[in-house]
């Protein structure tokens, strides 16, 4: 039906991952169907050689470069393109000008994705697809796929997928390890404060996990995740590698298929870890597993389940901030029994 598609994912990291399962969806029906993704710059390793898409486009709209002139030059690359459809998997306005002046003929845009208002950002769709599932009790990998099942009509669930390369960074970091039986992994900061499991938690399952097993300890993370990684490393009494801002996102999955445990708060990389199937325990404070569960049958995800749970709050606004009860009641015992039972398997 169509051949040439765009698929407008200027979102983060984890729902960039999880927008994968739908292009999946859309290959698996109509293998012959070219997709190109236009993503962040911070993204595009995410996308990059990954096997349900065929190119990329890297939009930079917060460059101080990306005048009026350039935004025009990329509608104009776009038209060049003769996309005969675009699929959005958000609802912001800029995707939804881009496709609209680089006339692509059908334009599809969900109802709701991330939240249940009305946007008049439809109006510069086609086609909108009708979401009826309750958001915050769907997998958000399932609202994407219902976005395609519904508009091409097909049935069918998949999984996100991922890029898998050769990564020397991934042997350089692992070098430095000290020789254990187990490799375990940690991701210690979340994008925002809600998300982040305390400091004193996290020391306190690495050391009963250093006194009952042979493992070695590395934390993952962005470039400004590196001074907090220190922070957590110096509670815990050292003797854990800090790797935050040292790989790429490709670089992080291959660390990621070589480790034998990840422990982890709600962010992006724990859907490029659920990708390669590695064992992994996820703590949940403000969002809700409900919606952001790791596809992966290997995966624990934790959380205690709050009342105002999933929350809006910002960090200061929370009533029990600086020390959530949403994580606060997610127990060192709790990830600890967890972790346990995976290593025990092993």
């Amino acid at each position: 039906m169509f051949k040439n598609i765009l698929v407008n994912a200027l979102v983060n990291l984890g729902d960039v991952v999880l927008t994968t399962s739908a292009l999946a969806l859309i290959k698996k029906n109509f293998p012959d169907t070219k997709i190109t993704m236009l993503v962040k710059p911070v993204v595009k390793d995410a996308v990059i050689d990954n096997p349900v898409v065929d190119d990329v486009i890297v939009l930079d709209y917060r460059a101080k470069e990306n005048s009026f002139k350039k935004m025009r030059e990329l509608v104009k690359d776009i038209r060049r393109r003769n996309f005969d459809l675009a699929i959005s998997f958000d609802r912001k306005l800029r995707p939804a000008l881009i496709t609209f002046f680089a006339r692509i003929p059908r334009r599809v845009v969900p109802s709701k994705v991330f939240d249940d208002n009305k946007s008049r950002v439809t109006l510069f769709y086609t086609d909108v697809v009708e979401i009826s599932n309750d958001l915050n009790k769907t997998l958000q990998a399932e609202t994407y796929q219902e976005i395609v099942r519904k508009f091409f009509n097909i049935d069918g669930h998949e999984t996100p997928k991922f890029p898998k390369k050769i990564s020397p960074v991934a042997d350089k970091l692992l070098a430095r390890l000290p020789q254990a039986k187990f490799k375990i992994a940690l991701c210690v900061k979340g994008t925002f404060p809600l998300k982040t499991w305390s400091k004193e938690y996290f020391a306190e399952v690495v050391r009963e996990l250093k006194k009952n097993y042979d493992a070695a300890f590395f934390i993952v993370g962005a470039p400004n995740d590196r001074d907090y990684a220190d922070e957590v490393i110096a509670e815990i009494g050292g003797g854990v590698e800090n790797f935050c801002g040292e790989t790429s996102l490709t670089d992080l999955a291959e660390l990621f298929r070589r480790a034998d445990l990840f422990i982890t708060v709600d962010t992006g990389a724990t859907h490029i870890a659920a990708t390669t199937g590695i064992k992994m325990v996820t703590m949940y404070g403000c969002t809700s597993p409900d919606r952001w569960h790791p596809i992966n049958k290997n995966a624990i995800a934790l959380t205690s389940r709050e009342n105002c749970c999933p929350c809006t709050y910002k960090a200061e606004q929370c009533p029990t901030y600086p020390k959530p009860a949403c994580l606060q009641n997610v127990t060192p015992a709790q990830v600890l029994d967890a972790a346990i039972k995976f290593l025990g398997e092993s």
